[in-house]
């Protein structure tokens, strides 16, 4: 018996690894972790393709009830699909901290993410610096986490990577749109030359699958239709003259 930690891509039931499908298929329970990212395609095509029923694992099932995972995999083969890489997310780590408490073996078989698939942007991996990501404001809660990173980062010429918040259950997602939105409504409170309508802006839609890329001013990528989620920006910082060759592609 085993909890299998499985990555299965950013696209489609296809983008699960030959290793990954073959303990799918021999494993007694299936979840699909549903809630830090979405696939492009319905839970039935990787029910049909993988050949398994799914059970999908929300944020409570894996984060506070995540005993019923556990002591399945005390008594059978468990897979836990994850979109994109399997820890790209720490909630995905405590879940196989716990696991290891209970003496279950565990295995990880790794795929891509968006953190690799970016690259298709044309800059250089490297030369990002810190990820960060830009969440759903409510009452009480508008923090400006994400800007202060992008300030460190900008300062020392290094890329920045902004992921945007989802809410799946809900239908919900930050857009690029809206990402840059909340950027410029903290950039005319800061007033430090950190970001602004002028600033170029790389807006992406579904890295791994049907991409869509735009690149320009801020201001410009405002209204500009990046399609269906999930979404992403990136801040560029001092760029090589390949990657501002790169660049012009998405203009």
């Amino acid at each position: 018996m085993a909890l299998y930690f499985i990555g299965i891509g950013l696209n489609d039931e296809k983008d699960i690894t030959v290793k990954g499908l073959g303990i799918v298929k021999r494993c007694k329970y299936v979840y699909l972790e549903s809630y830090t990212s979405i696939l492009q395609v319905p839970v039935s095509a990787l029910e049909e393709f993988y050949g398994k029923k799914i059970i999908i694992a929300n944020r409570a099932m894996v984060e506070i009830k995540s005993n019923e995972i556990i002591n399945d995999a005390k008594q059978d083969d468990v897979a836990f699909l994850v979109i994109g890489d399997i820890f790209g997310a720490t909630t995905h780590y405590d879940l196989l901290l716990r696991a290891k408490k209970e003496n279950i073996k565990c295995e990880f078989v790794h795929n891509a993410s968006v953190m690799n698939a970016i690259g298709v942007v044309g800059l250089e991996l490297y030369k990002y610096g810190k990820t960060t990501s830009i969440p759903f404001p409510e009452k009480g809660f508008k923090p400006e986490t994400y800007y202060d990173v992008l300030k460190m980062n900008k300062e020392n010429g290094l890329h920045t990577l902004i992921l945007l918040d989802l809410r799946p259950r809900e239908q919900r997602f930050v857009t690029a749109n809206l990402g840059i939105q909340y950027l410029l409504e903290i950039a005319a409170t800061r007033n430090d030359n950190i970001f602004d309508e002028n600033t170029m802006v790389v807006g992406c839609a579904r890295i791994g699958g049907d991409f869509h890329i735009k690149y320009g001013k801020a201001k410009d990528l405002l209204n500009h239709d990046f399609g269906k989620p999930l979404h992403c920006i990136i801040v560029p910082g001092k760029l090589h003259f390949v990657e501002e060759e790169a660049l012009k592609q998405w203009g």
